[in-house]
Parts: structure tokens; C-alpha cells; sequence
């Protein structure tokens, strides 16, 4: 028989120790959660809580057990850590939970300055009492220009130590502040907007997150430009005959290319739709062929 999007689960991209815990390379996001349309702007709608609920419940049973989270992943009416813990909880003892702290949003959903140090805490057990958990897997720092982490990797670092977070990582960052984190503490992965056609100056950080053994994360890997507003209309023409030739759609490909680029690579794609979800997992199953792969990359680097 042939596997359709409902039969294939998260197993079928293969799987990364993060850390010290196994995940399948094919995760979910949980930006898109809290509301339909565009995330991380004042005043979005809020999605459905039963429809979000079980499509993190559809996520787990297709066997992803690596969800991206953030306290300020919300809508005027949903947080995406509360419909996690409620939908989840008890939590399966196979499941990471990344969430990031940095620079968090106001109750209107306006950034704010981004957190100095002695903020960190207070961010960190925003996402423990949103979660119901008494520590956190993973801890990523979501940066803001090219300044200086290491004080502020170092109060994460203290609280793990403390035993509130099990690991840490980096987001939004250059090579020169992954190093400056690694004099730290361990980095287990970075977290940078990449995928198909953005960011391709992104490639060397890629390639030396692969010799170190550190996790890659593409963010925006299916969006693109359109980044929290989500994937255009348009597709290009390179993307979409590679899709045809597998029965598959545009947003397969780009997440199958991006978990091309390495082992290390883990996919999060986020989405509130529950076709869209076993889709996006399905992708994980999705091989492409050296010659398909480089008409990709071709594209990627224009």
C-alpha cells in the first residue's frame, strides 16, 4: 500500500540527539497556533481552541516529539504554552519542549526592549507556570543584533545549573556570538530564519553547526519572506515542478530541502490546519534526487 499524509509519521525524517534526548528530525512550531493569519502582531484573531488542541493531540500521535514554543506566542485570547499543557499534559516522557526567551511582548502583543540579563529569570518561570512544568528542555536566546550574549547566555546558564532548564541554544544569531556562547556553556542548536531562496549567506553557519554537532533549526523555512504573515501565493516555477514530480505540494519541498542540507537540520513548521499538519510530516518522508536537489540549490543561491 501506498503511504498517504495520514500513515506517515515524524519517524520517517529519521532523528537527532538534542542534547541528551532523541527527537525526530520533523518537529512542530507553535507560532501559528494561537491565531489564524498573520502571527505576532496586535490584535490577531484567535484560533479555535478545540481545533488547536487537537492538532497538537494529532501532532504527538504522528509521532512528533519536539514542539518550538515561546511565552510570546500568543493572540489577544490564546497562548500557545497554555494550549500545549492543555492539550498535552501530563506530558509523554519523550517530548522536548523548546521555548525561547529574549525579547518579550506586552498583554497589547507590542515588542518590548529586549530582556537584560536580570530579566531572564523572570522569563524563563513565565514559561514554567504557562507549561505546568518544574523545568524547561530546552532554552533557546532569541537575539537582536550583532552585540555581545555572553552575559546574557550566562544567566541562562546560571539556571541551568539551578536545574530550571536542561539545555540551551541560540536564535537569531551570527557565528561570531555562537562561539562567543560556546566559551559559556553548551550550545545544543541554533535557531535561524532559513529555508529555499532566504538567507544564503546562512549556509556557512549551517555547515559549522554540522561539524560541531550542534542542531540546525530553520525558522520561516515554508514562509520565506513572508515570514509570520505566512507563504505567498505565488510559488516559483523550479519549487513547484519538483513538487509535481512527487505528488507532493511546494511547502513538502521546501521543508524536504531544507532537512537535505544535513542531519543535523530539525524542521519545525507550525500550523494550525490539521491537513496541513500531516502534511508537513509527511515531508519528512520526502526524498529527493541528487539532479532535483541541485536545481534547488541553484535556486536557493540566486
Amino acid at each position: 500500500m501506498t503511504p498517504t499524509p495520514q500513515t506517515i509519521t515524524a519517524a520517517a525524517a529519521g532523528s537527532w540527539t538534542l542534547g541528551d534526548r532523541v527527537v525526530h528530525r520533523i518537529g512542530f512550531g507553535a507560532m501559528r497556533l494561537a491565531q489564524t493569519g498573520a502571527a505576532l502582531v496586535p490584535g490577531a484573531v484567535a484560533r479555535d481552541r478545540g481545533q488547536a488542541v487537537g492538532v497538537l493531540r494529532r501532532a504527538v500521535e504522528l509521532g512528533v516529539n519536539h514542539l518550538d514554543t515561546a511565552a510570546f506566542y500568543f493572540s489577544p485570547l490564546r497562548s500557545a504554552n497554555e494550549l500545549i499543557n492543555r492539550a498535552l499534559s501530563p506530558y509523554p516522557d519523550d517530548l522536548v519542549i523548546a521555548t525561547k526567551v529574549g525579547q518579550p511582548r506586552d498583554p497589547s502583543g507590542a515588542w518590548l526592549p529586549h530582556a537584560r540579563p536580570d530579566q531572564l529569570r523572570g522569563l524563563v518561570e513565565e514559561n514554567l507556570r504557562q507549561l505546568g512544568r518544574d523545568h524547561l528542555d530546552l532554552v533557546n536566546l532569541r537575539v537582536v543584533g550583532d552585540g555581545s550574549v555572553a552575559e546574557r547566555f550566562g544567566a541562562l546558564a546560571e539556571l541551568r545549573t539551578a536545574g530550571l532548564v536542561r539545555h540551551l541554544g541560540l536564535s537569531n544569531v551570527q557565528p561570531h556570538q555562537l562561539a562567543e556562547a560556546q566559551g559559556v556553556a553548551p550550545v545544543v542548536c541554533v535557531q535561524n530564519m532559513y529555508g529555499l531562496g532566504v538567507r544564503p549567506e546562512q549556509d556557512a553557519l549551517v555547515e559549522l553547526c554540522r561539524e560541531q554537532g550542534v542542531a540546525f533549526v530553520p525558522f520561516y523555512a515554508i514562509a520565506a519572506a513572508g515570514r509570520q504573515y505566512g507563504a505567498g501565493a505565488e510559488e516559483h516555477p523550479e519549487v513547484v515542478e519538483v513538487a509535481r514530480a512527487h505528488g507532493a505540494s511546494p511547502a513538502q519541498v521546501r521543508i524536504a530541502w531544507t532537512l537535505h542540507r544535513g542531519p543535523h537540520v530539525l524542521a519545525i513548521p507550525g500550523t494550525g490546519d490539521p491537513a496541513h499538519l500531516e502534511a508537513n510530516v509527511a515531508a519528512g518522508g520526502l526524498r529527493l534526487s541528487a539532479a532535483e536537489l541541485a536545481r534547488l540549490d541553484a535556486l536557493h543561491r540566486r
